[in-house]
């Protein structure tokens, strides 16, 4: 079970991940953002102003003026442009994930690789993902000043650092403290620290409200959508990389039990 083996899994299940991602953000998530779109064009225009939209999450920018071309068409960011983005975010995520599995294997208890790499992913998806988002979900074109989103950006990127280290910190206190403590007390006084964190930092981290009047349905709708898109992401590569890992130690496991089988004779 090397580094290498675990990484070249991780690289595959990101694939698959990043495709999976792919036609979830298709089916659910691009009817809301052309609606986001339609409505800040048509605030534009009705203005007189050109139009520029951006998200938090960086998914999109459009730059409209009159006489003035489109650079990238909305056809081609709505397919090639999210496939590109989704393959690449999966892909390096996969790695990643994979890269943490194998330095912790052995690690976090008597754990089989494939059970120590559902952990990591479970913790991977709450705190890189979940959490993260509950403080500063993602927003559609038209919401949010591009005056602040230097400052959103920040806000997010050290919250999201916080969640991390706080995962860390707590996963490696209920290792340390298990054989003392007890399984069971040692996974919920961890989960209960790391929510007391995370809990304390959102109350003390700003709030952005930069919504305006922008529709409340349709702002709600497209959260939910980026919500369902990440959760797919982490979940079908935590799914996909523990069934090969798993896999792969069976497989050792066969040729190593031949082996002694072998040498028994």
């Amino acid at each position: 079970m090397t580094p290498r083996a675990f990484l070249v899994r991780g690289l595959l299940a990101g694939l698959v991940a990043g495709l999976a991602t792919f036609g979830v953000a298709q089916l659910v998530g691009e009817p809301h953002l052309e609606r986001a779109i339609a409505l800040e064009e048509a605030g534009a225009a009705t203005s007189g102003s050109h139009s520029h939209a951006e998200s938090t999450e960086g998914e999109s920018t459009h730059a409209h003026e009159e006489g003035s071309a489109v650079v990238v068409s909305r056809d081609n960011q709505s397919t090639w442009g999210l496939l590109t983005g989704s393959l690449a975010v999966g892909v390096a995520l996969g790695g990643l994930v994979a890269l943490v599995a194998a330095g912790t294997l052995g690690r976090i208890g008597p754990l089989l690789p494939g059970q120590s790499t559902a952990l990591v992913s479970l913790i991977g998806f709450v705190s890189v993902a979940l959490v993260p988002f509950l403080k500063y979900p993602a927003n559609p074109p038209g919401v949010g000043s591009g005056e602040t989103i230097g400052d959103r950006t920040v806000l997010y990127f050290v919250f999201l650092m916080i969640s991390i280290a706080a995962a860390v910190l707590a996963t490696y206190a209920a290792c340390k403290l298990r054989d003392r403590l007890g399984t069971y007390a040692c996974v919920v006084g961890s989960a209960t620290a790391y929510l007391v964190i995370v809990v304390v930092a959102g109350q003390v981290f700003a709030t952005v409200n930069e919504v305006s009047d922008f529709p409340g349905d349709l702002l709600w709708s497209f959260r939910i959508s980026s919500l369902v898109a990440l959760t797919v992401m982490w979940g079908v590569l935590g799914v996909v990389l523990v069934g090969l890992v798993s896999r792969l130690h069976d497989q050792q496991r066969a040729v190593l039990a031949r082996r002694e089988l072998a040498a028994s004779l």
